[in-house]
This record gives C-alpha cells, sequence and structure tokens, in this order.
C-alpha cells in the first residue's frame, strides 16, 4: 500500500465527493478545488466522449475528475513510481476502466507517442521549467478544435501559434486553456 499523505476530492460527475489519497511528495502541489471547478466549468462539464491527457498526473485530480465527467479515454502520465502506484490505487478503487496510466517522461511519451486528444492537461511541476521544451509538442497530439490547460506561477510567452482561449489567476497561481491558431 502506498503511503498516502494527502487527499483530493473530485468536484463533479459519477465519482463526484469521492477522495483520492495521494503520497508526499515535493513536487505535488495538486490543484485547488476552485481552480478545478472553473476549469471544467470552462469545458462545460461534460466531457462525454472526449479523449484528455493528462501530462503531468500527479495526485490525478485533472485526468480522475475528466473520466468522472464522461470522457471516454483518459491517459495519465507520470514518472514517479510511488505517485503511479497511488494513481493505480484510485483507478482500482474508482473503477475507472477508461483510464489508462503510464509510468513514463512525459517528454517522451510526447516525443513517442502518436494519438491525438481532445484536452490536455499540462501541469508540471514548477522547478522543472518544461512549458518551453512541451509547448511545441503539444500540436501535433492535439485534435481538431482540442483544448491544452496550462498552470504556471509566473506569465510565459506564448508562441504565435496559441490563442489564450480563458485565463485567470489564484494567488500566485496563472492558469489557461489553449487553442491552436487554425490558419485557411
Amino acid at each position: 500500500m502506498t503511503l498516502i499523505r494527502g487527499k483530493v476530492r473530485i468536484i463533479g460527475g459519477q465519482w463526484r465527493s469521492r477522495l483520492l489519497g495521494f503520497p508526499d511528495h515535493p513536487d505535488l502541489r495538486p490543484t485547488s478545488d476552485r481552480i478545478r471547478e472553473t476549469v471544467f466549468n470552462w469545458l462545460e462539464q461534460d466531457l462525454s466522449g472526449l479523449r484528455c491527457l493528462d501530462l503531468f498526473a500527479g495526485s490525478g485530480a485533472f485526468g480522475f475528475e475528466a473520466a468522472s465527467r464522461g470522457a471516454a479515454q483518459v491517459v495519465m502520465i507520470d514518472n514517479d513510481a510511488r505517485i503511479y502506484r497511488a494513481l493505480k490505487e484510485n483507478k482500482e478503487k474508482l473503477h475507472a476502466i477508461q483510464v489508462e496510466l503510464l509510468m513514463m517522461n512525459a517528454v517522451n511519451f510526447m516525443k513517442s507517442d502518436a494519438r491525438k486528444f481532445d484536452i490536455i492537461f499540462l501541469d508540471p511541476p514548477y522547478r522543472l521549467e518544461l512549458l518551453p521544451e512541451l509547448m511545441p509538442l503539444l500540436p501535433s497530439h492535439l485534435a481538431e478544435g482540442g483544448l491544452v490547460y496550462s498552470e504556471n506561477r509566473s506569465i510565459w510567452n506564448l508562441d504565435k501559434q496559441w490563442n489564450i482561449h480563458r485565463s485567470a489567476k489564484a494567488g500566485t497561481v496563472r492558469y489557461q486553456l489553449l487553442e491552436l491558431v487554425r490558419y485557411g
């Protein structure tokens, strides 16, 4: 059994109010209920039939929330063994058959997997400063009309191929939904 130190609550959908445990880890900082509620309001709550990617799954808050709200497929990536075990326990607890867990490096996943997703949750550990490396890899994984959720501590310059669909700030956290600029 994974040593569980923290809990995060699913805020909507079929598993509403269920608590998920996650291990104590310096890079884990689960997104608050308030921010997740705002993000899922932006996404119009019901994710029925959508394919989602949670690139730095961590506590699993975004991935399991998406599955709870009807996503057909949720791929959750994390490269830490303790975090992966906790995600696996939560998946089993919820009987989340639409969730696929992969223990691997997120950048390697983006470079080796060709699947496309309707929503990509991108919330890497701040200290790693991976957004500049990951942003150019996203377009080939984004389905037509897809959105990317990103979270960061500071303002960062977006490449001209991205539009900010929605954005907000809570304390020191800046979060936004991004969409690709489609030409033609």
